[in-house]
């Protein structure tokens, strides 16, 4: 089984390390397959707007930097330890009404996609690039202001959009993901050393991005478990 964790966020966005140093974080600790997933936010609304102004999200402007970053410490992490780095986003829409808010991963993202798009835009073009979508924290979480409810309360409308949902989220479980069956995996929504202690998603699959992905979709094979020093 590949130790995997999806959900990472570096200095590109709101993470409190830099891209190197979390790659060595993840490499040292044992994964197998770790994804980037920096902050895409919405520029529609004063949070959003907020988090334009103080940088905590990746633009336009600098997506391509990023990219190309995050491949390099792709390719230094699978030669120093034997780690497979996919490169994704966090496409973030956030509002002040938790039921508006919904946070989107896009895993193997190869070309920008802006937050204020539409989900019906964002979910097509992630899946035109053969991109994993996958809903974030979509459920109430523990000691948190806003929830990003709006995907969990539309599932109907976008269920067959999304390939996954996440049932555990750094030390939050959502039930209601089990209880309703969906494809699931699990992550630490990484911003600081302390939340690599968190939970992870187990794959039975090879280690390449396109078996990983086949694995998630098809949601076969796959496991969570607490990771613990």
């Amino acid at each position: 089984m590949l130790l995997c964790d999806f959900h990472i966020h570096t200095k590109y966005s709101d993470g409190s390390m830099e891209l190197r140093k979390v790659v060595d974080l993840f490499g040292q600790a044992g994964f197998d397959v770790v994804a980037i997933t920096d902050h895409v936010v919405n520029g529609d609304s004063m949070i959003g707007k907020l988090a334009h102004k103080f940088r905590f999200t990746i633009t336009e402007k600098n997506f391509n930097e990023y990219l190309e970053n995050v491949r390099y410490e792709a390719e230094r992490a699978w030669n120093k330890y034997g780690m497979l780095v996919i490169p994704g986003v966090e496409i973030s829409k956030n509002y002040l009404s938790s039921d508006k808010s919904a946070h989107i991963l896009i895993i193997d993202i190869k070309d920008y996609i802006p937050a204020c798009e539409s989900y019906e835009k964002i979910f097509l073009e992630a899946k035109r690039q053969n991109a994993i979508v996958v809903a974030c924290h979509p459920h109430h979480m523990k000691g948190e202001i806003r929830n990003t409810l709006y995907l969990w309360n539309n599932r109907q409308k976008y269920g067959k959009y999304i390939d996954a949902w996440e049932i555990a989220n750094r030390d939050d479980v959502f039930n209601v993901v089990s209880l309703k069956r969906y494809p699931y995996i699990a992550n630490s929504d990484f911003h600081k050393p302390r939340h690599l202690y968190s939970w992870k998603t187990l794959l039975n699959c090879e280690k390449d991005s396109e078996a990983v992905k086949r694995c998630i979709k098809n949601n076969r094979g796959v496991a969570i478990t607490l990771f613990r020093r």
